[in-house]
Parts: structure tokens; C-alpha cells; sequence
């Protein structure tokens, strides 16, 4: 700060160390009362959503810290006690998948080669690579996060907060083991909950690539595949449909209608399979089976289809599974077995035409269910499994709401939030996985005994294995046994359950815990509400007693500019920091190479980006990137993010520079402000307006903010500082400030307006500074300070709140009718072609307008192009022949007259050598005409020329 402020805007220079300063000043550190209290004015804490581990932040993180800390900064400078507590998830599931494809990729190895204990340490290896480019990310976000109580949810003290999570619901009851058919991802060989799976919308017969299978080898789904089932005895055959063909070999019965006059000599009968001569029994249901569909006729498949698996309850069908976990068939699928999947599919649909009981096939409109990680065709299997008991406590997250502890906007998120938990089903906590929190149960596998691992009764969960041993010995006394912990970890989703209140060291009744819990907000994605936030909720309320956190905040979903999805493949996944530092389309695509695409998707990615950023990413800088976010975001459920619009907000980041440095110039280094930003009463027209129009920001500001209206804040403040402040005001008193103030009759007009100048830009600054953090440090930094403000940083400032003496209707109708008629006039300048040499009559309806008007002939002038002269009169007075008419309002006509055709730029050159020839100094002239190239000749422009004719007149 010591040297000179530059001549532009910068936002490398401008965003380079406040942060580090920040940080080290301990400005984001929470601000306790001595006795170590939240202070009175009151309490906000925001726990961010952990980023995953996996890699870098994408552009919806930016949009996350973006809104988030905008509250936070807008809340620290209220005076409250503010806590944004920053950390990272371990993604399992993620995690472990790219660094087991890393791992080939270079080695050619696979976990199973290493073992799961020197598998776990490459994974620590990753974390500590990309954690810390996570946080720097995240730094260069401008994020206010108290680092000292960053978090990784793999760390001991969540872990810890796991262990006890899962011994208490597993004592009381609410998880328990069970056998149940299970979302299956072959690719990643682990199970995933209902809300991990994507459904792919077809349309009809569609071809598919798979994972696991050949670069050139696609699959026929969005297809109905009708066959016939002999039955015994018989020469008949029973028609049925199937979209998955090959599960017939799992096939244990097939429903009809008991209503069905086609089938009712078949009621009790069985159809033989024609591949291993198993009897199948024909059930009658009424539920599952609609008679106008196809035959009629429905073959299930309990094993493998979650409709098919509550018939097969129902009618105690047999369960047989078909597939080993690698999606290649077992011995149940007789002369396929060991052959993958699809290959079987096709090789079924031969042999039933090779029987004769292939019917044929016609398309059909379908969802295709998709691991959401792998992009993998999900196979439903039965698993024994670990499960949460959802629906007591989904009733409390429900009640929460409508007792108005929980508050959700938008109101769209509150309807899904009851129509979801409304039909919660129990989760399936376990992934067969080595990253993450392994399952604190053990097995008791009792010597000489046969026993069931599904069966719940042989388990016992333990906050260490001393405790899991206590507990078998009383279950199990004088019995010999051994204790096995559950391989297969948590899933991800359980430990960020936890979130709020285990990274305040739950269980412990630590400080922190007491202080800062429940958490004030919860601001996320309304993607994410079920996976993580009911979750959240569900577990806090049963856990603590308390829900997490009292107010939760959906943002929209961030689609590209055409309104897809971010996709690595397409190309379109933008990485904040390259909008914050700018990139060339060459460093883009090189950055394809650095994930885990294959060579075809990133031929594909390497278009897109052609496509959307020809010329790469302009430099936009930090708060230009947050400012446009925030002024995106409304209650909608998606964004469409046109990343190139951002720049225009970092040229808005140069108009608040170029004010300022105006500013700075005028008031000059002995400038000293006032105590406080109370009215002199000696303020002007143009003064008392820009006050009221201050005013009006700051209170519609702090109204959005609160209501967490993004849109309307960033809009508010835009608009003040642009269209009122820049545009206006500092344009009006630049002839006031130009002025040297010996000889002004009145000096302490000018004093009164530097006052008012440095209070707008004090207000400003402040108003501006949660959305754009740096920029404003940087200029509130060379602002001089009132008389005993020994603040240093704008971070801990006062925002400003309303102040009512601000407040004038009157003076924002009188200058807001002037405002009018400089419109007007414009508008004849522009539609006549007039440039210069114009003299503006303005006829009005009163006496008081004209006194209004009059007093403001100067601002007029100053603000219009090419207006020489200013005359104010009655209506029934006469106008000059040959004017140009507009009427502002009915009060109001304005009339615009020219003479002759004066060449402009020969004008100037004659005022310049006026300007020569004068007595007084080259340096005073300079400063008080703003000729600041008067050596090298440079023509004034047509603004500077008319502000220079109006200093010497």
C-alpha cells in the first residue's frame, strides 16, 4: 500500500497477498466475549459442505463459496460471532475408483496386487496431494474459513464420531443386518445406495456402451424381448416379456391376473425352464400383474428385480442368484456360467430361437438405471447388508419443519423435502470398499457351528475390538469363538451425516461443541438435499436432540451457457481458478490429460472447448467470478452460466478502481473526513440525492440479503455504484471539484462535497465487500480514516445500516425529474446528431419546477453532450424557431436548438491555444482542466473541453 495506486485496475496485483495478510491477522477467526462467549449481537455459523478429495473444484464449488461467504463476511461485519468451518470428504466410493485407475494407468497394478493396507497408504498419498489444492482453491475463492478447525472426515476425531454414530443406532436397534436386494455396480464391485444411481431415459432400441466391455462393443437396451415358458405337460406355452433377458435364468415363478380369463386353466400349474428343467410355479397377483399389458403374463425374478423380489415374498418364491459380483454368471446360469452379462443376454436370446421359443422383439420406451460414478448398468442382487431404520426419524426431520425449526428456501426444496422423507425407504449403509470408514462390527464365528452372515444375531458392534469381545462373551458365554470386523467400509454419505456437529468433536461436549451448535446455515445444491442434508438432519435430531442447523438454502443447479450439464466429457467443466487467472485454450485441453477421460471422451471434451471458449478464458479475476455468480443465483432450479459474461463484471471491478482513484485524486493526500457521515446541512440537490439513493441500497441490500436474495443484493449495489454514483454524481461535482477553492464564492461548498464523495465511497466500499472481498480491501485501504477509526480491515468494518436522515423523497424526486430531463435531451442529441453548440430550452408548468431546474443548469450541462447553454421558462412563454421537441412528463417539454454547423475538433484546438497563452501555470492548469497530455498536443475530448469552458467561465 505504500506505493502509488495504479493507473487501472489489476485484479493479479490487487488479489495477490491480501489473503495470506487476512489469515494471519486471524481476521476469520470466530470473536468470542472475554468470558469466551458468542457475542450479544448474536451467533452465525455456516459448516461448508465438505469438496470431495478426488480432484479440483469445479465451478458449482465457486457458486457454494461464492453465496456462502458472502453471508459470512455480510454477518462478521454486523458484529456477530461468525464461524465458517472449512473441510474436505473422503469420498469413498470416488476416491478409491480414480486411484485404483491411476494406479493401473502407471503400473499396471491392481488394489489386490498391493493389498488393502499399502492400497489405503496410496490413497493417503493422493489426499495429501489434492487436500491441499482443494484449500488452495479455496483460498483463491476468497472463502473466509477459519483454517485452524479445517477438517477431513477421515481425520480421528471424525472417525471417532463414525465409530459412536454407529454402536449407538446399532444397539438401539435402528441399524441392523439383512439380507435384501441391493443396487450392484459391477465396474466398481461395491453396492450403492438408491440415490447413487442415475436412470437413463430411452426412448426405444438404443445402443449402448458398457464398462468392462469392448471400445467397439454396444448393447441393445430400449427393447421388449418376448419367449415362450412350455408347460408341464403340456404343449402350450405361456408367453412373457422381458427388458433383461438373460435373468430369465434366474426365473422362480411367473404371475398372472387371478381374474384372467386366458390363464385361469393354469392357475396351479408349472411351465418347465427350458435351459435346466427347473419347475416354475404360476402365481396369481393381483398387484403386480396388469392384465392389459402385454400377455398378461409376468415372469419374476426375485433375485434380480426389486418389483420381482416383493412378489417372490409374497408367494414365497425361490431367491436365485445368477451373478457373481464381477457381473459374470455363476453356476445357477448352467451352460452360460462364467460368460459376462450382456455376452449372455445375446447368447439366451440364440438359444431360445434355436428351442423355437423365441416369439420376437419390439421397442420400448425405458429407464436404464446407471451408477452415477462408473456410468455402469446397476444390477439389482441380494446382499447381506448393514441398514438404517429411516421412517421414525424421517418423521422428525418432517416435524422439524413444520414446527418451524428448520427452515428451507426455496419452497420448491420444502415440498421435495416432504415428498421424499414421506416415502423414505431404509439405507444401505455398506460399500464393499477398502477407502473409508470400516463397518465397527464384528462376525462371531463360533468353532464347529454353521452359521449365516446375514443373520443379525451373530454380530456385535464395538467402539474398539476390547468392547466388540465384551459384548460376544455375554452373548455367547463359555462358547469358543473368534472375532471377524466386517471388511466392507461405510458408506461416504454416513460419516457426512455426522458433519454438522462431529467437526465440534461430538461426542465429546467440547467448547466448540457448546458454542457453535446447531449451525446457522446450511447452503448446498437441491441435488444434494436427500443424499446429504435430510441425512444431516435425521441424524442430528436422533443423535443430539437438536437439528444441525436452523436454516437450509438450495441453489440452483450450474448447466453451460446451453443448458447442459457439467460434464467432463463435453468439455464444459470449468475449474474457478482458471476464470479467476484466465487460460488459454492450448492449457485446457492439456488439462484433459491430467483426469481420468478416455482417448475418445477427450477428443469429444477437446471440441466442446473449441466450441464454447475459442479464444480460452479471459482473466476475470476472483471477485468479478463471485460478483457474477451471486447476481446469477435466484430460487430456480438451474443456472445457465455463460462463463465469458464474467468479465463483464470485472470491468465493472475498473469502474469502482477508476472512481475511487478519481476520488482519491480530488480529495488530495491533506484530505481529512469528518468524525462521522452526518449530514452538514449545507448538502445540495445532487448531495442530498446520492445520500437517499445510498440509503435506499443499504436498506434493499440488507432486506435481500436476509431473505437471501442474491439476485436483488448484487443488483441493488450494482445499480449504486454504476448508474448513480459513477454515472452521475461523481460526473455532476467534477466542475465543483476541479475548482481551486480560492476562488470559489463559496468554499464550503466544495468541503461539503468531499464529504459526501468519501461518505459514498466509505458506504460503498463496505456495501460491496461480501461479494467482492479483495477489490474493495484494496481501495478501502487507501481511503483515509475518520478521526478515531482504528479498524484495520474492511473485514471486521461496520456494514452500513439504515440511516434515516438519509432519508429525502423530495430530493430523490426533484433530481430524479433532472435525471429525466438529461435523458431526454440526450435522447434528441443522439437522434438529431447533435454534438455541440446546442442550447437547451426547458418549459415547465410551475414556478417551483423552474426554481428546481434553474438551481440545477450546471448538472445539466455538465452531464450532456454538446450543450452550450441552459434556459428555463414558463410554458407560455415563446421558444426559438427550429427547435427539437420531447416531452419528459405533462409539466415538462424540452426543446433543443442548434446553430450553424460547427466543426467540433477545430473548436477544441482553438481552446487549447487559448489555454497556451494563459498567464498562469502549466501545473496549475493541469490540475484544474485535467490537460494532463498538454505537452504532447493531445486534443481534449468533447466532456473535457465543455469541463474546461465551464472553469474558466
Amino acid at each position: 500500500m505504500s506505493q502509488p495506486m495504479a493507473s487501472a485496475y489489476n485484479p493479479k496485483a490487487v488479489e495477490f497477498a491480501w489473503y495470506s495478510w487476512w489469515e494471519k491477522q486471524g481476521f476469520f477467526k470466530p470473536a468470542l466475549t472475554p468470558d469466551g462467549k458468542p457475542n450479544p449481537e448474536g451467533l452465525f455459523v455456516v459448516p461448508v459442505p465438505p469438496p470431495n478429495v478426488t480432484g479440483s473444484l469445479h465451478i458449482g464449488h465457486g457458486l457454494t463459496i461464492a453465496i456462502q461467504d458472502s453471508l459470512v463476511r455480510w454477518n462478521r461485519m454486523l458484529g456477530k460471532t461468525v464461524l465458517y468451518n472449512p473441510g474436505i470428504d473422503h469420498a469413498g466410493i470416488s476416491t478409491q475408483s480414480v486411484v485404483e485407475k491411476r494406479l493401473w494407468i502407471e503400473n499396471k497394478q491392481t488394489r489386490h496386487d498391493l493389498g488393502r493396507e499399502k492400497f489405503i497408504e496410496e490413497v493417503w498419498k493422493w489426499k495429501n496431494l489434492y487436500g491441499d489444492r482443494i484449500h488452495t482453491q479455496m483460498k483463491r475463492l476468497g472463502g473466509s474459513f477459519d483454517w485452524d478447525r479445517a477438517v477431513f472426515t477421515m481425520d480421528e476425531k471424525m472417525s471417532n464420531a463414525v465409530v459412536e454414530a454407529f454402536c449407538r443406532l446399532q444397539e438401539e436397534g435402528i441399524i441392523y443386518r439383512a439380507t435384501r436386494l441391493i443396487n450392484w455396480c459391477v465396474r466398481l464391485n461395491t453396492a450403492l445406495s438408491n440415490l447413487e444411481v442415475e436412470n437413463k431415459e430411452l426412448s426405444g432400441r438404443t445402443l449402448l456402451s458398457v464398462p468392462g466391455y469392448g471400445p467397439e462393443e454396444k448393447f441393445e437396451f430400449g427393447v421388449l424381448t418376448s419367449f415362450g415358458y412350455p408347460i408341464e405337460n403340456s404343449d402350450e406355452k405361456i408367453i412373457i416379456a422381458t427388458t433383461r433377458p438373460e435373468t430369465m435364468l434366474g426365473d422362480s415363478g411367473i404371475a398372472v391376473h387371478p381374474q384372467d380369463e386366458r390363464y385361469k386353466h393354469l392357475h396351479g400349474k408349472f411351465a418347465i425352464h427350458p435351459f435346466n428343467g427347473r419347475k416354475i410355479p404360476i402365481v396369481l397377483d393381483d398387484i403386480a400383474v396388469d392384465m392389459s399389458f402385454g400377455t398378461g403374463a409376468v415372469k419374476i425374478t426375485p433375485a434380480h428385480d426389486f418389483n420381482d423380489y416383493e412378489v417372490g415374498k409374497r408367494h414365497n418364491l425361490e431367491f436365485i442368484n445368477i451373478l457373481n459380483d464381477d457381473g459374470t454368471l455363476n453356476e445357477n446360469g448352467g451352460p452360460f456360467k462364467d460368460m459376462k452379462r450382456f455376452h449372455v443376454r445375446e447368447k439366451v436370446i440364440e438359444a431360445l430361437k434355436e428351442k423355437g421359443l423365441f416369439c420376437g422383439t419390439q421397442e420400448n420406451p425405458m429407464s436404464i438405471p446407471l451408477c452415477a460414478k462408473s456410468g455402469d448398468v446397476i444390477e439389482p442382487v441380494l446382499k447381506p447388508q448393514w441398514w438404517v431404520s429411516c421412517s421414525n426419524m424421517a418423521a422428525e426431520a418432517m416435524k422439524a419443519v413444520t414446527d418451524d425449526k428448520l427452515r428451507i428456501i426455496p419452497k420448491t426444496s420444502e415440498k421435495d423435502w416432504f415428498r421424499w422423507l414421506g416415502n423414505i425407504q431404509d439405507w444401505c449403509i455398506s460399500r464393499q470398499l477398502w477407502w473409508g470408514h470400516q463397518v465397527p462390527a464384528y462376525f462371531i464365528k463360533i468353532a464347529n457351528r454353521v452359521q449365516d452372515r446375514s443373520d443379525g444375531s451373530y454380530w456385535v458392534s464395538g467402539r474398539n475390538k476390547e468392547e466388540a469381545l465384551k459384548k460376544a462373551k455375554e452373548k455367547f458365554p463359555n462358547v469358543e469363538f473368534e472375532l471377524m470386523q466386517d471388511p466392507d467400509v461405510l458408506d461416504t454419505w454416513f460419516s457426512s451425516g455426522l458433519w454438522p456437529f462431529s467437526i465440534f468433536g461430538w461426542p465429546e461436549k467440547t467448547n466448540d461443541l457448546i458454542n457453535f451448535f446447531p449451525t446457522s446455515l446450511l447452503e448446498t445444491g437441491w441435488d444434494i438435499l436427500f443424499f446429504w442434508v435430510a441425512r444431516m438432519v435425521m441424524m442430528s435430531i436422533k443423535l443430539t436432540g437438536q437439528v444441525p442447523f436452523n436454516e437450509i438454502f438450495c441453489h440452483a443447479m450450474i448447466r453451460d451457457a446451453h443448458g447442459r450439464k457439467m460434464s467432463k466429457s463435453l468439455g464444459n467443466v470449468v475449474d474457478p481458478v482458471d476464470v479467476i487467472q484466465g487460460i488459454s485454450l492450448e492449457r485446457l485441453h492439456a488439462k484433459l490429460y491430467e483426469g481420468n477421460l478416455d482417448k475418445r471422451e477427450i477428443e469429444k471434451a477437446k471440441a466442446g472447448q473449441k466450441a464454447d471458449f475459442p479464444n480460452g478464458i479471459p482473466e476475470c479475476g476472483t471477485d468479478a467470478l463471485r460478483f457474477a455468480l451471486c447476481a446469477y443465483t435466484s430460487t430456480g432450479r438451474d443456472l445457465n452460466l455463460d462463463i465469458l459474461r464474467v468479465e463483464g463484471y470485472r470491468k465493472f471491478c475498473n469502474k469502482l478502481w477508476n472512481a475511487t482513484r478519481f476520488a482519491l485524486m480530488k480529495l488530495g493526500e491533506d484530505f481529512q473526513p469528518k468524525s462521522s457521515a452526518k449530514k452538514s446541512g449545507k448538502e445540495s440537490l445532487p448531495e442530498l440525492w446520492i445520500l437517499h439513493k445510498l440509503n435506499k441500497a443499504v436498506i434493499d441490500t440488507n432486506k435481500a440479503l436476509h431473505e437471501r436474495n442474491f439476485m436483488n443484493a448484487t443488483t441493488s449495489i450494482h445499480s449504486f455504484w454504476l448508474y448513480e454514483l459513477c454515472d452521475v454524481f461523481i460526473e455532476i461535482i467534477k466542475p465543483i471539484v476541479d475548482t481551486d477553492i480560492s476562488i470559489l464564492e463559496n468554499a464550503e461548498r466544495k468541503r461539503t462535497v468531499e464529504d459526501t464523495l468519501y461518505t459514498c465511497l466509505e458506504a460503498g466500499l463496505k456495501l460491496l465487500h461480501p461479494f467482492m472481498p479483495f477489490v474493495t480491501e484494496e481501495l478501502y485501504q487507501r481511503l483515509p480514516r475518520r478521526p478515531n477509526d482504528n479498524i484495520p480491515t474492511i473485514v471486521q468494518s461496520k456494514y452500513p445500516l439504515e440511516e434515516p436522515e438519509y432519508n429525502d423523497s423530495q430530493a430523490e424526486g426533484q433530481f430524479d425529474l433532472i435525471i429525466s430531463i438529461i435523458k431526454a435531451t440526450r435522447s434528441l442529441t443522439v437522434e438529431y446528431n447533435i454534438q455541440s453548440n446546442a442550447s437547451l430550452f426547458i418549459q415547465v408548468a410551475s414556478e417551483s419546477l423552474m426554481k428546481v431546474i434553474t438551481s440545477q443548469e450546471l448538472s445539466i450541462i455538465t452531464l450532456i453532450k454538446g450543450i452550450k447553454s441552459v434556459r428555463v421558462f414558463r410554458k407560455d412563454e415563446p421558444i426559438p424557431e427550429g427547435c427539437a421537441l420531447s416531452t419528459v412528463n405533462d409539466e415538462i417539454n424540452i426543446h433543443l436548438l442548434v446553430k450553424g454547423n460547427v466543426d467540433i475538433d477545430v473548436e477544441v484546438m482553438k481552446f487549447q491555444k487559448k489555454l497556451e497563452k494563459s498567464t498562469q501555470s502549466l501545473n496549475s492548469l493541469q490540475k484544474k482542466t485535467q490537460v494532463s497530455d498538454y505537452e504532447s498536443k493531445v486534443p481534449l475530448n468533447v466532456r473535457e473541453a465543455n469541463e474546461a469552458k465551464v472553469f474558466i467561465l
